[in-house]
């Protein structure tokens, strides 16, 4: 496969593997932007595949073409749902974020795990029937070099992975409710004289984080495998976590850090097909998203600064 060839290979796969990815890591945005720590990401993605396989397995005689679709609200709502576990721990009870977050991700293959073997009485689901449709987007497929390469054959989720980064950004930088977002992960005590209930802001952002990570969590499901099992979703959950940080807790930053670890688990799959790559040894391209999830995390590009208050509960009349 020549260079071109494999291009019109590997961005359309790049762009699949990414769009879960920008869901988690922008729904990871809302809830540190608002100053709540979530490493739960892991746990609630897989909490969302779970439930987005489960129902499509169940109800998909019933729904038929819409099946996928109405999987990924219910995982919304089910994980936004698991996220208020989260959300009562660190804001009310004021408890360790991370040591909240780590819990909620074993919970959530310990729950999900559970379940399966209940249901299915095996360590894994069955395949579902229909998966999220591939579509060719119209007049801009057209466009030459561009359009077969974005445009031709994409998941319909990814198209709306990058509507859901543009509303967050506009969301966040453009409305009264994104500055009362961003005042209370920067300063709550100032947020609070303004009179903004910093308890009730942060709680709607740990839960929109909880349903972004649930669709994205139902997505890689229903596009990349199918089904349900304990490695379904194996350490997409951090490298969100990972891209939200290497975009700089912003949301097209965090889309653009999405997009290149979506590329580097495309070259991983497809190297092999490669002319110039057939020499480099599989196993070093697999490591490669992990590697840079790592560099990612330990600000090797680029240092993030976080918002000031992450990580820092609110207590009401502290200075």
């Amino acid at each position: 496969m020549g260079f071109m060839d494999a291009l019109y290979f590997i961005i359309p796969m790049t762009i699949s593997y990414a769009a879960p990815l920008i869901f988690t890591a922008i729904g990871g945005v809302f809830s540190e932007r608002s100053g709540v720590v979530n490493i739960g990401l892991e746990g609630l993605m897989v909490m969302g595949a779970f439930v987005g396989i489960v129902f499509n397995l169940f109800y998909v005689d019933q729904l038929g073409a819409w099946t996928p679709w109405i999987a990924l609200i219910v995982a919304m709502i089910v994980s936004a749902v698991f996220g208020i576990l989260h959300a009562v721990a660190s804001i009310s009870f004021r408890a360790d974020q991370v040591v909240s977050g780590v819990a909620i991700n074993m919970l959530g293959i310990a729950i999900a795990l559970f379940s399966v073997k209940m249901i299915f009485g095996k360590g894994q689901t069955d395949f579902i029937e229909r998966s999220i449709p591939l579509f060719n987007v119209p007049i801009l497929q057209d466009i030459p070099v561009l359009g077969p390469m974005l445009f031709k054959g994409i998941y319909g989720s990814s198209i709306i992975a990058v509507l859901v980064a543009v509303a967050a950004w506009f969301i966040i930088y453009k409305t009264p409710f994104g500055l009362r977002l961003r005042s209370v992960g920067e300063h709550p005590m100032a947020a609070d004289t303004m009179g903004i209930n910093v308890a009730k802001v942060r709680y709607i952002a740990v839960i929109i984080s909880g349903g972004l990570a649930g669709i994205g969590g139902a997505v890689y499901a229903q596009t990349m495998t199918n089904d349900f099992g304990h490695a379904t979703i194996n350490g997409q959950g951090f490298m969100a976590l990972a891209a939200m940080i290497f975009g700089k807790w912003h949301p097209i930053g965090a889309m653009g850090a999405a997009l290149f670890f979506g590329f580097a688990q495309a070259l991983a799959i497809s190297s092999s097909g490669i002319s110039f790559m057939e020499k480099v040894p599989a196993v070093y391209l697999h490591i490669l998203p992990y590697a840079l999830t790592i560099l990612a995390l330990a600000g090797f590009i680029g240092r993030a600064n976080a918002p000031k208050a992450n990580g820092q509960p609110y207590i009401k009349g502290s200075r």
